[in-house]
């Protein structure tokens, strides 16, 4: 349609969103599905924080907010900085944002240009190359694939980049494949960093809180301080606080930047929901004794998922650190046929044909830029990962 922007051609929909999606049409028409495509926490917004929202209404906490957010909000953020990672910010270089992806958005608008390249590892979240290209710049990709455990390698990073690589993207724990990076594995990748200071360095430690065993989270500002003065620390309340519908990201860095994603920030949205942010202040500075809890949880659930996985005939799932995904291999099934004929050629006739035949959603993993694998969220009840996971050894086990 040649009324639409040229820009769009260069855009792909979310798989993530589009799976869902067909889970939830498939539902409409009476066939249950069970999705486990979306990355969302099933535990409810603890308490203290929905009773912080009602205080802020009741209060007539309801107007427009400084397009960076509350003072109150940057000031928690900051102290949180300080208090979990060790980094020093001033609120003044803080700036909440609707969601984590548009920090992402907001950084990229705010400095990218025609030939810009953002080095990306794959696999990665579906959204990040896709809002690279709609700002004008070029992504690009290194492969962290299952033989380093789904983790860059220091090596693979240096060749990766070029004179024309402003930022380095950078995920721990990663979504999609849970792989978490040890401080030591980080300083590797930051040593490489140092030595191009041209590339500056955006870390989505999105999952920070979802990390298990006895993994100590680290984010690269803090494992290396040279790179302070050139790394967006972006962060949110989604996963560990379970407010994915609140819609609060929220990042730091160099002032100047900060400035730069305000000014885009204020001719695109303005300041975040006001009663979402008052929110956000009680989940930054009230109780965080939930956390440990719900971190258990996931942990006992996703030691059953890959236990479950790992018995499907042709399934190979390694054991993440951290996040609520795992990320099966499908190279044993590639090739073989459904019981109605249908040959398993790519990893998404694997998801298509387990949502149509099993009602499981997952999403494929070519999606995220590396297959043949899929990832399968298991913020979900021990009982539905239970039942989603016979479904798909039944499902792999009729495969010829």
């Amino acid at each position: 349609m040649a009324f639409l922007a040229d820009a769009l051609q260069r855009v792909k929909p979310s798989a993530t969103i589009a799976m869902a999606q067909k889970a939830r049409d498939l539902n409409a028409q009476g066939k249950k599905v069970i999705s486990l495509s979306a990355g969302e926490p099933d535990f409810d917004t603890p308490d203290n924080i929905k009773m912080a929202a009602v205080k802020a209404i009741a209060e007539g906490k309801t107007k427009y907010t400084a397009v960076s957010g509350i003072t109150e909000l940057r000031q928690a953020i900051v102290a949180k900085f300080k208090r979990e990672n060790g980094l020093d910010y001033k609120w003044q270089q803080a700036i909440v944002c609707t969601g984590g992806k548009q920090v992402l958005f907001n950084a990229f608008m705010a400095t990218l240009n025609a030939g810009d390249e953002v080095l990306i590892p794959a696999p990665y979240w579906v959204s990040y190359p896709e809002m690279v290209a709609l700002c004008g710049g070029t992504p690009t990709f290194v492969s962290a694939g299952p033989e380093t455990n789904y983790k860059l390698t220091a090596e693979a990073l240096d060749k990766a980049i070029t004179p024309k690589t402003k930022w380095f993207l950078f995920n721990s724990p990663s979504n999609p494949t849970g792989a978490a990076y040890t401080r030591e594995e980080l300083k590797a990748l930051t040593d490489v960093l140092v030595k191009h200071p041209h590339v500056w360095v955006l870390t989505d430690d999105m999952y920070e809180h979802l990390v298990y065993g006895d993994f100590t989270f680290t984010t690269p500002a803090q494992v290396e301080p040279r790179l302070y003065e050139r790394t967006l620390t972006m962060n949110g309340l989604s996963k560990a606080y379970a407010m994915t519908g609140w819609r609060i990201g929220y990042a730091a860095g160099p002032e100047q930047l900060i400035k730069a994603m305000d000014l885009v920030q204020g001719q695109q949205t303005s300041g975040a929901n006001t009663i979402a942010q008052w929110a956000g202040v009680e989940a930054l500075n009230g109780t965080q004794d939930y956390i440990p809890e719900r971190r258990k949880a996931f942990e006992q659930r996703r030691d059953l998922v890959v236990s479950m996985l790992n018995q499907a005939n042709g399934l190979s799932c390694p054991t993440p650190e951290g996040a609520f995904y795992v990320y099966p291999s499908l190279k044993g099934v590639i090739g073989k046929k459904t019981t109605s004929g249908k040959t398993i050629a790519t990893d998404e006739d694997f998801a298509m044909e387990l949502v149509e035949s099993e009602g499981v959603a997952i999403v494929h993993g070519s999606a995220f830029g590396l297959g043949p694998a899929f990832r399968l969220s298991y913020a979900e009840s021990t009982e539905t990962l239970t039942k989603a996971c016979e479904k798909i050894q039944k499902f792999c086990a009729e495969l010829r």
